[in-house]
């Protein structure tokens, strides 16, 4: 998608080549940047963490208990009658799924800690949008495009055009 917007940027560009484009100012943001420097970001970052943090430890506690299992399984086995090991070995596969269905329901693309980065980070970026509309209305520009180090919708930018240090400017003076 992003791409695309990019191809149909030039196109538009390359089509149009008149005056009325010519005088578009075209900007753009390092939102990265713009999310690490801001205080709300970081306390949603904290909250994230603060609310992945017992997830991690079950599912570390769960792991043990696992190994454990397997541990004892692999030292016993030898002495194992065939009811016992498939009671053993079931015990323990019974064990790994419970696992994964934990996990996907804790850190799938629906599960809890999605749902809750969600609902955290939401006000976050809504905050920085309106952020980077408001600088570039004020400062006439009419398109905005991000480039970040992960991904670069932006192939080269005029550092003049560069609206982060605004927009950082502009959400840590409330303005």
């Amino acid at each position: 998608m992003n791409k695309f917007f990019l191809s149909l940027c030039v196109a538009l560009a390359l089509a149009l080549g008149s005056s009325a484009f010519a005088q578009q100012k075209i900007g753009f943001v390092n939102s990265t940047k713009i999310f690490q420097e801001i205080p709300e970001a970081k306390e949603a970052q904290r909250k994230l963490e603060a609310a992945a943090k017992p997830i991690q430890d079950e599912i570390e506690k769960r792991e043990k208990v696992i190994q454990d299992k397997l541990d004892e399984y692999k030292k016993k086995e030898a002495v194992m009658n065939d009811a016992a090991k498939r009671t053993a070995q079931q015990e323990i596969y019974d064990l790994d799924q419970q696992l994964r269905e934990y996990k996907l329901d804790k850190l799938g693309n629906d599960g809890e800690l999605a749902k809750q980065q969600e609902k955290i980070l939401n006000p976050v970026k809504e905050k920085i949008l309106k952020a980077i509309e408001r600088v570039a209305k004020d400062l006439k520009y009419s398109f905005v495009f991000d480039q970040t180090d992960n991904v670069r919708v932006l192939l080269y930018g005029e550092p003049a055009s560069d609206l982060t240090f605004k927009v950082i400017d502009r959400l840590k003076t409330g303005k």
